[in-house]
């Protein structure tokens, strides 16, 4: 049995589909009740309170272990996720982190991430640790505004950075709960390219046959926006990444390819997939 959390979102649903498709015997773990692969177990529960994970940890050999929003709910504890998987028979844990442990280690956020990511190494346990960079899936930010006015408003549109297809992370995921080659793994996963904002709107526009305008936002008007769903300070921190990104973000790690023997999956795929959502 393998277990994978935050599978309704946009790595865990294709983490989940895919593991189910290679015969797997899968539970899937999200916070409320939810449509899920034929055959695939679903268990609600909130990382934020681990000991509610117990039921799906049952019987599970392997855990995907992803926590977005969960590393800093009030009272949580991840780590004792770990100890709980441990505890209850997994002998493998896939952690989805970031590519910012490495790059920008000094934000709350980072210091956190870290701390799991050592308390995973020292579990005793068998362990993958992903860091992607910036999802091609942040771009339905822009849906509503393609589909009403056939515009995409963003800052730094001249500013890129080689963003990942959720979908290669999800099989990069797979590849390291199923095959022991992996075993001890730290994978950084990139896009095949740089690419800027104003880029992929004009993705988005050749995935639609027909134009969409980019308007380039100021930091300000930028940081207004995302700061109705999120805390000033990570919209702060996301607007210096977008900004600023160092040589090392930029730069197009080969690991995706290391891990999967193909190149990764580019915006312009990402955007001809994810078409419906922006007609």
């Amino acid at each position: 049995m393998i277990v994978v959390t935050g599978a309704t979102g946009n790595v865990g649903r294709p983490l989940t589909q895919a593991l189910a498709e290679a015969g797997q015997q899968v539970t899937a773990v999200s916070r409320h009740a939810a449509a899920v692969p034929d055959g695939v177990r679903h268990v609600a529960a909130d990382l934020a309170e681990p000991a509610g994970l117990e039921p799906a940890l049952t019987g599970a050999k392997a855990l995907f272990l992803l926590l977005s929003g969960d590393l800093h709910a009030a009272g949580a504890s991840p780590a004792d996720i770990i100890g709980k998987a441990a505890a209850g028979g997994v002998r493998r844990v896939v952690l989805l982190s970031s590519q910012g442990v490495a790059t920008r280690p000094f934000g709350t956020t980072r210091i956190a991430m870290r701390a799991l990511e050592d308390v995973l190494r020292e579990s005793g346990l068998d362990w993958a640790i992903l860091r992607p960079g910036g999802f091609a899936s942040n771009a339905l930010w822009w849906a509503e505004s393609v589909r009403a006015r056939q515009l995409v408003a963003a800052p730094f549109g001249d500013v890129g950075v080689p963003i990942i297809d959720p979908a290669d992370i999800a099989e990069v995921a797979a590849a390291c709960l199923l095959d022991d080659r992996h075993t001890g793994g730290v994978y950084e996963l990139t896009g095949p390219e740089v690419i800027t904002p104003r880029e992929q709107a004009e993705a988005i526009a050749a995935a639609l046959g027909s134009p969409v305008r980019f308007h380039e936002l100021t930091r300000e008007e930028a940081k207004a926006g995302m700061a109705q769903s999120m805390p000033a300070e990570l919209a702060d921190d996301t607007l210096d990444i977008l900004g600023s990104p160092s040589p090392a973000e930029q730069r197009v790690s080969p690991d995706v390819q290391r891990v999967l023997g193909r190149a990764p999956r580019s915006f312009a795929d990402w955007a001809t997939r994810n078409v419906a959502a922006f007609r």
